[in-house]
């Protein structure tokens, strides 16, 4: 992994606007180009715009219902092993949480208007980088919304800008609570990461969803849904099972 240093890296937040006038909360950063060796370049880049950063992950965030947010422990361990990886990264606010705005209380959580703020926020992403490789990520009700997002986007019509997906990691997905009956996912690109004591999850759920996809997978003893005190193995699982990326 490549450590970029603090100082030459663009850490922004910001409030964007659906056409629907829904407000969504993001948290974008965006790294500088490889060429970049003193601040004084970077004030002269568009960082986000740099042609040799081709990759940005993507991170959707536990169940709002829960008080999930985009800040969660396991979220922020997926952002520091893309930011550690020269991965543009972009985590959001799902709606009704934080700053962000849409929908009402009896349908957040539903999945459909979780999956909409996905979207929307990578049609955001395509606006502010070139890069199009996507590594996208979801912990557990943001495992099941990245799944679908997956699905999505392997249709043209619902990909307009071309976003190529290299990996799918799934963390401890909700795969029970939410239909999969119908679920296609990317086999090659996709992992799954979970603890074989997950207390909201049934371990042995989601070993037979990793079987049935035929998808790779590492399952953590004596481990939780939460990860408690194992979120550095958990950075490093990330690394591990990841595709190969490095920038031109």
């Amino acid at each position: 992994m490549t450590n970029v240093p603090d100082a030459l890296v663009s850490q922004t937040s910001h409030l964007i606007h659906t056409p629907q006038g829904q407000a969504i909360e993001v948290d974008a950063l965006w790294q500088p180009s490889t060429q970049i060796q003193s601040q004084t370049q970077l004030k002269n880049s568009s960082d986000s715009k740099a042609k040799d950063i081709t990759r940005v992950a993507l991170l959707c965030h536990p169940n709002p219902l829960a008080e999930g947010t985009m800040m969660n422990k396991i979220v922020s361990t997926m952002y520091r092993f893309a930011r550690d990886s020269n991965m543009h990264v972009v985590r959001f606010n799902f709606r009704g949480v934080g700053q962000s705005t849409g929908g009402s209380p009896d349908t957040w959580g539903d999945t459909v208007g979780e999956i909409a703020d996905t979207l929307a926020v990578l049609d955001w992403v395509a606006t502010q980088t070139d890069a199009r490789e996507l590594w996208l990520g979801g912990f557990s009700f943001g495992g099941y919304i990245a799944c679908r997002v997956a699905q999505t986007l392997e249709n043209p019509t619902q990909n307009p800008h071309g976003f190529i997906l290299t990996d799918l990691a799934l963390i401890a997905p909700s795969i029970e609570k939410y239909d999969i009956a119908d679920l296609v996912l990317p086999m090659a690109n996709t992992f799954c990461i979970f603890g074989d004591q997950d207390e909201l999850v049934a371990p042995v759920a989601l070993r037979a969803f990793v079987q049935r996809f035929g998808i790779r997978y590492r399952e953590f003893a004596d481990t939780g849904h939460f990860f408690h005190g194992k979120l550095a193995p958990l950075k490093q699982a990330l690394a591990e099972l990841s595709s190969v990326y490095a920038p031109l």
